[in-house]
């Protein structure tokens, strides 16, 4: 198998999770290695916990709905601290007016798209936003080797993953906590941005070779002794690998083996997704937007958004999660936000000279209408999601406090992931065609 001979260094807004970054330089094939690494050292201690103040909230009253029948959890339920319970969601806004300007003199509603729903997030802390992306470069620098000069951090720390993990995990329960799921967020941009996108070297060629190897850098081979070390050489022979591997460790140790599978399985099915879009791309063929939101129902946010009791510091039985109604509720989240990047990265994506299908421009291939109406009927199709999730929670929320606290981690994932891409308009980011 032949990697990409360049790569980017630089997670970014994704086509997958990450779409554009910059080149770090050659790379060692990832295999046949001719001699075994040294062992890999013992991981660092890790440094003392620091309790995150949780922003105070409320569950609000839930409307009268109808009865569910509800199956009880096959495992467990953890206690639940009552002065961590965040609200359901917060008051669904949509493209308010007049217009405000922010504290810098910024007009916010500028950087909004007209009629789109929105929750306005829980928490946006510069200062801690800061906190995480100085504790992920130095990983990233010293670590992992990915970022090795001053420009590439420049770029890194305008990306802001710092100020993501902030807001879209407001009931965090640490500050390892939220590095941790800055960590995975930055080896899923990587692995995107490495083997993906062709101005980084990437190919839809051999892709799914290189994504399945990707997988076992989270996802342990086990296989005859002697491959071992030409597995673990192959391994950390690319920044992008390494990376992943070094997240998924420390995420283990803030994780149950149980959200650690949930994890490894959510980022198996987002290979999947990425096969699907380069097998589109290679076939030079549009898909129906039907199956267009089928690709998307896996090459999605969705491994982000299912590590929120995780990081708050709680599990969600896994029974719990495994229920019919539990994961229409995750879909119907993971899919609003990533349609969300859809609309804001649009203009972006047209400016390229690849071919990069969104849900504006196969709405607009399958309905020969122009991009600006593609764009509204999108608009149209994300609140559809963003109310039937809602609708869903109001009825699941009421009966188990887990639940409800996994539910409300749902929708400030949405919330900070929204605020997030508003962010970056003007820069990354539009609010239209």
């Amino acid at each position: 198998m032949v990697l990409p001979e360049r790569i980017g260094g630089l997670p970014s807004g994704p086509s997958g999770l990450g779409t554009s970054g910059c080149r770090i330089g050659p790379i060692t094939p990832v295999l046949d290695v001719p001699e075994p690494p040294a062992p890999p050292a013992p991981p660092p201690t890790p440094e003392p916990v620091e309790v995150l103040e949780t922003p105070p909230v409320q569950v609000p009253e839930t409307p009268e709905a109808s009865p569910v029948e509800v199956a009880a959890p096959a495992e467990p339920q953890p206690e639940l601290r009552s002065d961590l319970q965040p609200e359901l969601h917060a008051d669904v806004r949509v493209a308010p007016e007049p217009s405000s300007p922010s504290e810098d003199g910024e007009d916010v509603e500028s950087r909004r798209i007209k009629g789109l729903k929105f929750h306005p997030p829980l928490r946006d802390d510069r200062g801690l936003a800061d906190r995480v992306n100085e504790r992920l470069m130095e990983w990233a620098e010293k670590e992992v080797e990915l970022y090795p000069d001053d420009e590439l951090r420049a770029m890194f720390l305008a990306f802001d993953p710092g100020r993501s993990v902030v807001m879209c995990h407001p009931d965090s329960a640490s500050f390892e906590h939220l590095v941790a799921a800055g960590m995975l967020y930055i080896g899923e941009n990587a692995v995107d941005d490495y083997f993906c996108e062709p101005d980084l070297g990437g190919t839809p060629d051999g892709l799914g070779a290189r994504l399945l190897v990707a997988q076992t850098a989270i996802d342990p081979l086990h296989t005859a002794k002697e491959q071992v070390p030409k597995w673990l050489a192959g391994i950390a022979s690319h920044p992008a690998l390494r990376c992943m591997r070094s997240a998924m460790n420390y995420f283990e140790r803030i994780a149950t083996p149980a959200q650690a599978h949930r994890y490894r399985h959510d980022i198996c099915n987002l290979y999947l997704g990425y096969c699907a879009e380069a097998a589109c791309i290679q076939t030079g063929r549009t898909p129906a937007v039907w199956e267009y939101l089928a690709h998307r129902q896996f090459n999605n946010f969705r491994p982000c958004l299912t590590i929120t009791d995780a990081v708050g510091g709680y599990e969600l039985p896994a029974g719990m999660f495994a229920r019919p109604d539990v994961q229409r509720a995750t879909g119907l989240a993971s899919n609003a936000s990533t349609i969300v990047n859809d609309l804001f990265s649009l203009r972006k994506e047209m400016a390229q000279e690849r071919v990069h299908h969104s849900l504006p421009t196969v709405i607009a291939d399958e309905e020969g209408c122009d991009i600006d109406e593609a764009f509204q009927k999108t608009i149209d199709i994300h609140n559809e999601l963003m109310d039937d999730f809602e609708s869903l929670s109001a009825l699941l929320a009421p009966t188990d406090p887990v639940l409800a606290r996994y539910l409300a981690g749902l929708s400030n994932w949405v919330a900070g992931n929204h605020e997030w891409h508003s962010g970056l308009v003007g820069t990354r980011y539009a609010t239209s065609p």
